[in-house]
Parts: C-alpha cells; structure tokens; sequence
C-alpha cells in the first residue's frame, strides 16, 4: 500500500502564489515519475507538470513559465510551486506518483483544492 498525502492548497487572490506538496509513503522501493494534475468540475483532469527522479521536467504550455516543479527523492515528496495565479488555475490538484515495489503501478493522491480570486 502506499499513500501520498498533499497540502498546501487554499484560497488567493490572483497574482499570488501557493506551495503544494505531496510526501509519499508505504510501500515503495522507488518512485520514478512523479508529477501534478487538477480537475475542475465537468472536465477531465489535465496535466499540470511532471518530474522524473533524475529531475527532467514537463509543464502544460497553461503554466510554463509560472509554476516550478521540484522534488525531493530522500524524502519521496514532491512540490509544485505556483506563482502568478490566475482564476483558471482553480481546480483540484492531485498528486500521481509512479511507485515501483515488485511492481510498477500509479499511484495518487485525494486532491487538495485551490481557488483563485479575481
């Protein structure tokens, strides 16, 4: 079993910035792919940005340039630092983490919401 908890989500006014982060546990020899998605209501959930555990990383072109994706693969976590938000990045942000243990399988985490206000 593995579990990935977020925090870090909230309310701000657009301009802000917030700081998510997701620490992954259990289970887990290693994680390669790690990454954050979000989901508004209606819609599918998209990727935000991903980071592999040798640190390439991969943005939707909506946050290139605004968001930072990092991780700290000691404490199997990963952050996702969002500046210059917008009221379109509100949605709920998932975690997803590829977590090999005799196998490799996805794994994610329960959401955290964020909201933008104009």
């Amino acid at each position: 079993q593995v579990q990935l908890v977020e925090s870090g989500g909230g309310l701000v006014q657009a301009g802000g910035s917030l700081r998510l982060s997701c620490a992954a546990s259990g289970s887990i020899f290693s994680i390669n792919h790690m990454g954050w998605y979000r989901q508004t209501p209606g819609k599918q959930r998209e990727l935000v940005a991903t980071i592999t555990s040798g640190g390439r990383t991969n943005y939707a072109d909506s946050v290139k340039g605004r968001f930072t994706i990092a991780r700290d693969n000691a404490k199997n976590t990963v952050y996702l630092q969002m500046n210059s938000l917008k009221p379109e990045d509100t949605a709920v942000y998932y975690c997803k983490a590829q977590v090999y243990y005799y196998l490799s399988r996805d794994s994610w985490g329960q959401g955290t919401q964020v909201t933008v206000s104009s």
